[in-house]
């Protein structure tokens, strides 16, 4: 459970920051092809917090990770790529810093004009970053008069640049980093209900602490992907070849349990789709969950559970969604997914229905079914968002709450 005091968050923009240094920690760990961003949304979602801070006359320096270089300097790891998109995005010119500390960054920083924009190269080519390290946090901070936590996707990690420098600046939060908050603490915290969380997946053992703790907070878990085989088979059924874990079926029944205590249902699969061959194209066929070939792996739910569960949604006020009901990626497996999916949507144009979603996978899944820009809000972050369903506090939000 969620125990820090949110209250004590600090906006930025209560901060004067005209002719200020501010360190923006942002999340630009986005995917390059041949040297280019291939998606920019995480780039889109943070530019909005450094205009307004370039606008107020900050000298913005802004601090991110890319990939996983491991404390050494990967050419093929470098932010350069990234500062050149960001100018091209935010129409401004973005300088750009060789190193994150010492004389290459005071070089560059000590050049900014009030309004200007700078962008460090990546902070995990040194190990004193993930490791921590606090005389890599004071070398950091040797650039800032202020720090702007804006990476809620990041906050999950105690790391120099996400934890460590609101220990030494006055720290506060940046506008992405309080739209996914609110978002969540929206649909989790005091949600209009009756709210249901969707939540797929491969296996229940990485979930179970989000399954465990949404029990107790939603009306209904909506159960699907791989996991919801472990909870049909925990049922007594035979789920033939699908992807199962036999072994947490005691923890399956469990959560059930619990679920059940606290009031909330637990809506399985009645039937589905089951194929011969985890391929695009194989031969496959909708069964009841009572008669699944023994031969055949559960791919996706099937047209009558998906019935099912756009008529529950019809009564529900809040949606939170994580992790996809079949193997999506697979063409036709994708189809109950993007059905709930494409409804949920629509009730939320409508404005009958509030939709969060986060997770890598959920994102792909939205983004196939072309109904990302409709849900109400949609989270960039994966482990963070994870780490919030199951109540868990996150590094970088207590630093900056307890600053």
């Amino acid at each position: 459970m969620i125990s820090i005091d949110l209250s004590k968050l600090r906006e930025i923009d209560e901060a004067d920051v005209t002719g200020k240094r501010v360190l923006v920690r942002a999340d630009l760990n986005v995917p390059l092809h041949n040297g280019e961003v291939s998606d920019a949304t995480r780039i889109e979602r943070v530019l909005p917090g450094i205009d307004a801070l370039a606008g107020r006359g900050a000298k913005v320096v802004i601090l991110s990770h890319f990939g996983r270089p491991e404390g050494q300097a990967r050419p093929e790891m470098s932010l350069r790529p990234i500062a050149e998109a960001l100018a091209e995005l935010g129409g401004r010119p973005v300088a750009f810093a060789p190193d994150c500390v010492g004389e290459p960054a005071e070089a560059v920083v000590g050049e900014l004009a009030d309004g200007a924009v700078a962008l460090f190269e990546n902070v995990r080519f040194h190990p004193g970053e993930e490791g921590n390290d606090p005389a890599f946090a004071s070398a950091l901070a040797q650039n800032g008069d202020l720090y702007v936590n804006d990476a809620f996707s990041c906050a999950h990690r105690a790391h120099a640049s996400t934890e460590g420098l609101a220990h030494i600046l006055p720290a506060f939060a940046g506008p992405q980093m309080m739209s996914e908050i609110k978002a969540l603490r929206d649909a989790l915290e005091s949600p209009e209900r009756p709210v249901a969380a969707v939540v797929g997946g491969a296996k229940v053992s990485t979930k179970i602490p989000v399954l465990a703790n949404l029990s107790r907070k939603v009306d209904a878990l909506i159960i699907g992907g791989g996991m919801a085989n472990t909870f049909l088979h925990a049922n007594g059924l035979d789920v033939g070849r699908s992807l199962c874990e036999p072994d947490f079926a005691d923890t399956a029944r469990e959560i059930m349990h619990e679920a059940e205590a606290a009031g909330c249902a637990i809506l399985l699969p009645s039937d589905v789709v089951a194929a011969d061959a985890f391929s695009e194209g194989a031969a496959h066929a909708t069964y009841d969950v009572k008669a699944v070939p023994a031969d055949r792996m559960i791919l996706d739910v099937g047209p009558a559970s998906v019935s099912t569960l756009i008529a529950y949604l019809a009564n529900c006020r809040t949606l939170l969604w994580n992790g996809p009901l079949g193997a999506f990626e697979i063409a036709p497996f994708g189809e109950g997914t993007f059905a709930l999916a494409r409804r949920a949507a629509a009730l939320t144009e409508q404005g009958k229905l509030k939709t969060i979603a986060g997770g890598g996978d959920t994102v792909a899944a939205l983004n196939a079914a072309g109904v990302t820009n409709s849900f109400t809000y949609v989270s960039t972050a994966g482990g963070a968002f994870l780490e919030w369903l199951e109540g868990r506090d996150l590094p970088g939000v207590v630093a900056l709450a307890c600053n």
